[in-house]
């Protein structure tokens, strides 16, 4: 039977979308000032909204399943776009440990600890190693942003979350579809392997020849250049999937291809994904809380929650990070706190909408379980990454992230604008435009200060609260940012100290 959707229906949705959506858009700022993720409240309006608040029932699994992958592939685009590769290469070996052997150590001992302990059917006890192996980007980034750290951990932790959605979807879908009991271990490494090299190499192929065309077309408006990179990163797990090839994985790729080569309008695309990004988290996890039924949350769910969780949390995570890290040997310190921050958030629960679509049994309880799981311990680890990069000094307070750069494009000169804001932490404060000694052609253009430019000259002193406008061909731009933040960071005498307060060696 065709659904009717008539416009005083599509008025009433309009109306409670946007009310929906400026409601989670302002709960952004509530959840940075609380050092927590903004998911959570998300998932809670959606809880809210569904069948035990304003009775909205929502119950149809499939569609869950596929509106929570389209919003995945949107947020993993977002994600790919906006990484700088300079900070993800040197740690990108330990990245993919994470996202390949780490998931299987921690689908290992979850599955274990799930049928020991939770007495659950070995079906049942893999899958719930399985989707809640992958850590999730928005979770991790919101929390993140207010830490200072070095970009050995951030570059870890953001490599892991945007490479281990690929493989955890895999083995769910596989474990779902019983392909487990019939497949040989061999032939199922196989499909995985496949299934991630298929999606890598379309991933790298639209990529380089998305980035190619688009240096050579002329748009007739600059809104346009952003439609048309996310269309291609979109089209990247398209034509993946297709084929039966990971979308993940070519989307991901396709958008890290994208998003670092060099190509119009880049300040413009990567405010546009983010916007879409954010988005697709509030879709999504508004949806995943409208699944969520109440009623159907007793003792034994709540204490399956919390066994799996304190497992997670302080077995199976730490022991993947461990094992991981023989790839890239890091201090203790750094790999305590990769532990800790390893956080859960909407992909594990959207992972569980494979199984309740593929009808397996008790998928409900799985259902239950990762989301409480997923609530309780964010809650718990996520307000204490602060204190705990305090305590293993993994950041030090010369190390905040006090300098804000956004860069506009010069596209006829090949340069780049960038928008410094020199916060109270910046040690840049007291120091002589000349002592910035900036690489050869980039020069600072503009100070503005309360309110009131001014052209700088060699001797004028920089102040806190000032914003400069620091004008640099693009094949310096890495350098010339390089050698703000180390003054920012070591002051006047940067030059002095090395390149030991370089971020490029965090």
């Amino acid at each position: 039977m065709p659904l009717s959707f008539d416009a005083h229906q599509l008025d009433q949705f309009l109306l409670l979308g946007s009310i929906v959506t400026l409601a989670a858009i302002l709960a952004v700022r509530l959840s940075s000032r609380a050092g927590l993720p903004s998911l959570l409240i998300y998932l809670l309006m959606g809880v809210a909204l569904g069948e035990a608040g304003v009775g909205i029932v929502f119950e149809d699994a499939a569609m869950a399943h596929a509106i929570g992958f389209g919003a995945l592939a949107l947020i993993l685009a977002e994600g790919g776009i906006s990484t700088k590769w300079s900070e993800i290469r040197p740690v990108i070996g330990l990245g993919a440990s994470l996202a390949t052997l780490g998931v299987v150590v921690s689908v290992t001992v979850m599955a274990v600890a799930g049928h020991l302990l939770l007495g659950l059917p070995w079906e049942l006890a893999l899958l719930l190693g399985a989707v809640c192996s992958p850590t999730d980007a928005a979770a991790v980034f919101s929390v993140l942003r207010v830490v200072p750290l070095p970009r050995r951990i951030t570059g870890t932790l953001e490599a892991e979350s945007g490479l281990n959605d690929a493989p955890t979807v895999v083995l769910v879908a596989l474990i779902s579809s019983g392909a487990l009991a019939e497949d040989s271990i061999l032939e199922i490494v196989a499909v995985i392997v496949f299934e991630l090299v298929a999606g890598v190499a379309f991933g790298l192929a639209v990529g380089f020849g998305g980035a190619w065309v688009m240096r050579r077309i002329a748009l007739p408006s600059s809104g346009l250049y952003p439609l048309a990179i996310l269309c291609l990163a979109t089209g990247a797990y398209a034509s993946a999937a297709a084929v039966h090839a990971s979308g993940f994985a070519a989307i991901y790729v396709a958008a890290l291809v994208l998003g670092n080569a060099e190509l119009p309008h880049r300040a413009a695309t990567k405010s546009f994904t983010e916007g879409i990004g954010w988005m697709a988290q509030i879709g999504l996890f508004v949806m995943l809380g409208l699944l969520l039924s109440p009623e159907r949350i007793d003792g034994q769910t709540l204490v399956f929650a919390l066994v799996a969780g304190v497992v997670l949390t302080l077995v199976a995570r730490p022991v993947s990070v461990v094992i991981s890290s023989v790839v890239r040997p890091m201090a203790w310190r750094d790999l305590t706190f990769i532990s800790w921050a390893g956080l859960r958030g909407a992909v594990p629960i959207v992972l569980t909408t494979i199984p309740l679509a593929a009808g397996v049994d008790d998928a409900e309880q799985l259902f239950d379980i990762v989301f409480i799981m997923v609530i309780v311990f964010t809650l718990v680890t996520g307000p204490t990454l602060p204190l705990l990069a305090r305590l293993l000094k993994v950041a030090q307070r010369s190390e905040p992230r006090d300098l804000d750069v956004e860069a506009a494009p010069l596209e006829r000169i090949a340069a780049d604008l960038l928008q410094i804001t020199i916060s109270a932490n910046s040690r840049m404060h007291g120091v002589e435009v000349g002592e910035l000694r900036l690489p050869q052609g980039a020069s600072v253009a503009l100070v503005i200060r309360d309110g009131e430019s001014r052209v700088p000259e060699w001797r004028t002193v920089l102040r806190r609260g000032d914003e400069l406008l620091v004008v640099t061909p693009r094949r310096l731009r890495a350098r010339t940012d390089d050698r703000l933040r180390q003054v920012s960071r070591g002051g006047r005498l940067a030059q002095w100290l090395g390149n030991d307060a370089s971020p490029a060696d965090d």
